[in-house]
C-alpha cells in the first residue's frame, strides 16, 4: 500500500503541480504586496486619498472595506494578466510551432459526372450508373 502511494508522489505531474502551487503562492504574495505597496497608493495620490487601501464606508455600524476589496481585485487582475502573457501566450505559440501542418493527402476518388457518386480515380466506368467516363489525368 505505501509502495502505491510512493509511485503516485514521486509521478512528473503530481511534482510539477507540487512546485507550480508553491510559486504561484509565491508570486501571489509579490503581487498583493506590489498591489498594497506601490499601486494603491499611487492610485490614492491619483485620486488625492493619503491610504487608498482604507478606503471605507460604514452602515448600521458594518464597515465596508471597498479599499481592501479594490487591493484584491487590482491584485487578481495582475496575477491573471502575468498568467495569460507569460505562460498562455508563450506555450500557446510553442505548440503551434511544434504541430507540423500535414500536406493534402492525394485523392483518391473523384464523382462521376452522371450520377455524381464517388468512384476510383482509375475507374473507366461508374459502379452506380455503368456510365463510361474518361479517366482523369492526375
Amino acid at each position: 500500500m505505501l509502495e502505491g502511494f510512493k509511485r503516485f508522489i514521486l509521478r512528473g505531474n503530481v511534482v510539477d503541480m507540487a512546485v507550480g502551487v508553491v510559486i504561484g503562492a509565491a508570486f501571489g504574495g509579490v503581487v498583493t504586496s506590489l498591489t498594497k505597496g506601490v499601486l494603491t497608493p499611487f492610485i490614492g495620490a491619483l485620486v488625492k486619498l493619503p491610504d487608498f487601501s482604507n478606503l471605507k464606508y460604514k452602515v448600521r455600524g458594518s464597515d465596508f472595506l471597498i479599499g481592501d476589496f479594490l487591493n484584491a481585485l487590482i491584485s487578481f487582475l495582475l496575477i491573471a494578466a502575468a498568467v495569460y502573457f507569460f505562460v498562455v501566450v508563450p506555450v500557446n505559440w510553442l505548440l503551434a510551432r511544434m504541430v507540423q501542418q500535414q500536406p493534402e493527402p492525394e485523392p483518391t476518388t473523384r464523382k462521376c459526372p452522371e450520377c455524381l457518386s464517388e468512384i476510383p480515380i482509375e475507374a473507366r466506368r461508374c459502379a452506380h450508373c455503368t456510365q463510361v467516363v474518361m479517366a482523369s489525368v492526375v
